[in-house]
């Protein structure tokens, strides 16, 4: 059996643009794509700490080092610029890697640059 389980985080990062006339998805830094482990066309469930909405899109990849996170579609209405988002990525993982994962969480700090980088034990 598979469960989907979480695979890492990027928690409070804030958006820096919102742009509902751009073709759909969250855009985010290269360099925390690469910090955390997500990647280009990744699902992700999003949280917006400001209002409670929540939404699904998936990752572009933007400029490294930009501290880029840009909310663009649909989904660019239930943000605004300045907002704290915790952005979630899941996979789908049988016991045996489950008892093997131990998601990264990137913690944010000003101008969307890493704070600190957790783990998550299984329990």
């Amino acid at each position: 059996m598979l469960r989907q389980v979480l695979h890492s985080k990027i928690h409070m990062a804030r958006v820096t643009e919102a742009r509902p006339d751009y073709i759909g998805s969250i855009t985010i830094d290269a360099d925390l794509l690469e910090a955390c482990g997500m990647r280009v066309n990744d699902a992700v469930s999003v949280a917006n700490c400001r209002n409670g909405e929540r939404f699904e899109t998936y990752i572009f990849r933007g400029k490294p080092g930009s501290g880029a996170i840009e909310v663009n579609g649909a989904a660019a209405h239930l943000v605004r610029p300045g907002d704290k988002l915790i952005i979630m990525h899941y996979a789908w993982m049988s016991d045996e890697e489950y008892r093997q994962n131990r998601p990264r969480v990137l913690i944010m700090g000003d101008g969307n640059r890493v704070a600190e980088v957790m783990r998550y034990e299984p329990s």
